[in-house]
C-alpha cells in the first residue's frame, strides 16, 4: 500500500526532527494550514480530530505550499529553511530519506 501525502509528510517530520512543516492545503475550495512536527499533524486554522487515525490532510487535498521551518516553531518569528515549496519540489527530500 502506498502512503498518503499526509502520512509521507509525517514520516519526513519524524526523521527531520529539527524541522516543522507548515503545509498550506486546499480541500473542496477551503484553505487550511497544517503544522507537522515529529510525526504528528495539527490544523492551525480548523479543529483537528482527537483520533490520530483520522487524517488531517485528506487524500482529496491539494498541496498549495510547504514551508520548512526550524524547530522550535515560533509563529511570531518563524525561522524559514525553505518557503513556498510545491509538492513536486518537496518530493526529492522524501525520496532522499526513502519515504
Amino acid at each position: 500500500m502506498i502512503d498518503s501525502v499526509g502520512k509521507r509528510l509525517e514520516k519526513y517530520s519524524a526523521i527531520a526532527k529539527q524541522e516543522v512543516l507548515i503545509v498550506t492545503v486546499e480541500v473542496d475550495g477551503v484553505s487550511d494550514r497544517i503544522a507537522i512536527f515529529k510525526g504528528f499533524s495539527s490544523s492551525l486554522t480548523s479543529p483537528t480530530a482527537f483520533d490520530p487515525d483520522v487524517p488531517v490532510i485528506p487524500d482529496t487535498a491539494r498541496i498549495v505550499a510547504i514551508d520548512r521551518v526550524a524547530s522550535p516553531y515560533n509563529p511570531q518569528s518563524p525561522q524559514y529553511i525553505q518557503q513556498g515549496l510545491t509538492w513536486e519540489e518537496f518530493q526529492p527530500l522524501l525520496t532522499a530519506l526513502g519515504i
